[in-house]
């Protein structure tokens, strides 16, 4: 079910987002109050910061909804890795396992796991329900069973990780696509304010105006939208570093430890 309402909700916010960035650049940029004489096709309303990024072009609300997009899946994935992290320290909880580890307190550390939660924790707990019931296990080797311990540490682990990375190719991807559809807002842009230029005589000031607008308007919508997300993916990822590092440490424990208390 939650599997279900995650895929929905990921494959719901881009055209979300595609219609409120329509609407707002329809209904909130290219209102008429700015732009000289009311109307959208003049030129906006000197030092009118919206009026300006409306003649940025039809470019401008495809890279709002990029923008959308990243912010929406930075908050997803904040609150999702915030809950993957657990109620306390995972560094601390890390320790804490290792401790009780050394002393063989199977029982105690499987307590910690379920007041911890997050992936850490379920690792650590599938791992430790694992080494109870080897231990009843009377015919395999001590390396068989170190074997089908640290198996099942990579197999809680490869688990956890899809739900920790979800999305997250989704900001990759804006953080170069954004770039290209500003580029090529600038290159549009660029293309009629050349245009403009050309014509014989009486240069349109206008169609000047709004050629260099559109080039400089999706250039900086472009480059933001990337930056924010190449920013939130780093922050993204590293958070997801410190965990799996935390899960093969504890794995590792978890592996040390039978290994040192049984023959």
């Amino acid at each position: 079910m939650k599997t279900n309402f995650k895929t929905l909700f990921s494959s719901l916010v881009i055209p979300v987002a595609l219609g409120i960035a329509i609407c707002v650049y329809l209904f909130v940029f290219g209102d008429g109050s700015h732009f000289q004489g009311g109307n959208h096709d003049n030129l906006p309303v000197p030092g009118d910061f919206f009026g300006t990024i409306y003649k940025g072009g039809v470019i401008v609300p495809i890279l709002l909804t990029l923008l959308l997009t990243v912010i929406t899946f930075s908050f997803e994935r904040f609150f999702a890795i915030s809950k993957a992290t657990g109620k306390g320290s995972v560094t601390g909880f890390v320790l804490n396992i290792k401790k009780n580890l050394t002393d063989n307190k199977i029982k105690e550390s499987k307590e910690l796991c379920l007041e911890q939660n997050g992936s850490v924790a379920n690792v650590v707990f599938a791992s430790l329900t694992k080494y109870e019931e080897l231990e009843k296990v009377e015919d395999q080797s001590k390396d068989q069973k170190l074997v089908a311990i640290q198996k099942d540490v990579e197999e809680s682990t490869a688990l956890e990780l899809p739900s920790l990375e979800q999305n997250l190719v989704i900001l990759a991807t804006i953080s170069s696509v954004s770039t290209l559809l500003g580029l090529l807002g600038t290159v549009i842009g660029m293309i009629k304010a050349f245009s403009a230029m050309s014509n014989a005589g009486a240069p349109d000031s206008t169609a000047l105006a709004t050629g260099i607008s559109e080039a400089l308007i999706n250039t900086a919508l472009g480059i933001g939208t990337a930056a924010v997300a190449i920013i939130m993916y780093n922050v993204f990822t590293t958070k997801i570093d410190k965990l799996t590092h935390s899960i093969d440490e504890a794995g590792y424990s978890i592996v040390q430890s039978y290994a040192a208390n049984h023959k």
